[in-house]
């Protein structure tokens, strides 16, 4: 961990306002998820779980299978597919696209897929203006920050921030009403979706049956987004691909129940290429990003594979006691949470930052609520042993692996451990030097180990002692 991060978790420790918000708005959307998936409001929800669980391992074990069936139904309907491996693929795209339309502004919505390859800055070097239009995307890019959440990506701030916010970047007089707030947002996207060249949206959903993109939200700013502009590009990680749109009706019952309560989102988009003759809206062209950018490095892993069967629901992150704590910025990636800590370190490679899948009590609330029931505690352990095992195959970690190997050599031999457990006894035990070694140490090796525990103080006897005390009791 950086002492960036280590600084920002303690600064979020020590906001009691910030510690209130997230709490607040979490807890709400836990309220929420627990009513709309009742027993005497949805009886087959965990049936349902289980069926979206098979749908997505089906369609991630054949993932090749059903992205050529999503590309050719989408060129049959006029489109184009475009394979991405990575962030700088998928934005080199967009921007020779750009260049060659003559277009200078694009309109996004549901982008949390371009929020992870950064897409806004890349576009933004090249001359180009992005524009979030979701609501709680659009505060944050204004704020210039980070989404802190996946579904409510504003989480974190209150209404007093946003009218600060939109006073000194809008130039408006401060309003508090969120309702008035939405009104001055609404007034300047209008206005956007009107002038832009490109809309970019993400998806929720690939269907490789009829090569639609699927777009569930609650503003109608992601239909505006994408057929408004006269060039429509959905930008996707080829994890979102279903086998057939009969299975959608799985998932829409989970997701919108999952992620804040709600039986169903406002508004269920399905997007299949460009504007037909006799239509009166749509875009003109319509593209089809499929992003990689180490998906694929899951695949070869049939445990590990299963983190590519999130919906993005944020569930995980609404009961995590440790992201409830610590917030959304806390992370190092877009994804936070528990869902975060086992995709990132996945995607980048478990030595990128190799402290995050530790970032876990391991309570399993986030597998209890995973609507497509992802073992993520059991992916966190597998993490947290590659780590590890990476530690270990590192030239620098020659002391930790001697004392692995030391510890193994006397756990093998009963009486050498019975003899040091009787010594640290003694050392610990007592009142003497040994006390102190938290304050002798707080600057060295163990200095973050012993900050945040106490040193134990080890019983007069030990347990082998205790044993052969009773046994022997038990005789006479």
């Amino acid at each position: 961990m950086t002492g960036a991060q280590e600084q920002k978790i303690r600064q979020t420790l020590d906001d009691a306002n910030l510690q209130l918000a997230i709490y607040t708005a979490t807890g709400r959307l836990m309220s929420h998820r627990k009513a709309a998936v009742a027993e005497d409001v949805l009886p087959d929800f965990q049936e349902l779980r289980t069926q979206a669980n098979l749908l997505k391992r089906h369609a991630i074990e054949n993932l090749d299978h059903y992205l050529e069936q999503f590309e050719s139904q989408v060129v049959a309907h006029g489109g184009k597919v475009i394979y991405a491996r990575d962030g700088a693929e998928a934005s080199e795209f967009l921007i020779d696209l750009a260049k060659k339309k003559g277009a200078r502004l694009m309109v996004k919505s549901k982008s949390m897929t371009t929020e992870e390859i950064d897409l806004n800055e890349r576009l933004e070097r090249q001359g180009i203006e992005p524009v979030e239009t979701d609501l709680g995307e659009y505060i944050m890019q204004l704020a210039h920050e980070r989404p802190y959440h996946i579904v409510a990506p504003a989480l974190h701030l209150t209404r007093y921030d946003v009218a600060d916010l939109f006073t000194r970047k809008l130039g408006v007089e401060r309003e508090t009403e969120i309702e008035k707030q939405t009104k001055i947002a609404r007034a300047v996207l209008r206005q956007k979706f009107l002038a832009a060249d490109i809309g970019i949206s993400g998806a929720n959903f690939l269907v490789a049956d009829s090569g639609a993109v699927v777009i569930v939200t609650n503003e109608g700013n992601g239909r505006m987004a994408t057929t408004l502009p006269r060039i429509h590009v959905a930008i996707a990680g080829i994890e979102k691909v279903i086998p057939r749109a009969q299975d959608l009706a799985v998932f829409l019952k989970i997701l919108a129940r999952s992620a804040n309560g709600q039986h169903i989102t406002v508004y269920t988009s399905f997007l299949a290429g460009p504007r037909r003759e006799g239509e009166i809206d749509g875009p003109e062209e319509f593209y089809v990003v499929l992003l990689d950018n180490g998906r694929t490095r899951l695949l070869a892993d049939r445990e590990k594979r299963q983190s590519l069967y999130c919906i993005r629901c944020g569930a995980c992150l609404n009961h995590c006691p440790v992201y409830r704590k610590v917030g959304g910025h806390s992370y190092p990636g877009v994804y936070g949470g528990p869902i975060g800590a086992i995709i990132t370190p996945q995607y980048l490679g478990v030595t990128h930052d190799p402290w995050l899948p530790f970032a876990s009590s391991l309570c399993g609330a986030c597998a209890e609520v995973c609507p497509v029931k992802i073992e993520i505690p059991k992916l966190l352990l597998a993490l947290r042993s590659e780590v590890v095992q990476a530690k270990l195959r590192d030239t620098q970690s020659r002391i930790e692996r001697l004392s692995f190997r030391v510890w193994a050599w006397a756990m093998r031999r009963p009486r050498i451990y019975e003899m040091l457990g009787f010594m640290g006894s003694a050392l610990l035990g007592g009142e003497g030097w040994i006390r102190r070694l938290p304050k002798l140490l707080s600057h060295g090796p163990l200095g973050a180990w012993l900050s945040q525990r106490d040193l134990p103080r080890l019983p007069a006897r030990s347990f082998r002692q205790l044993w052969r005390a009773r046994r022997k009791a038990g005789e006479n």
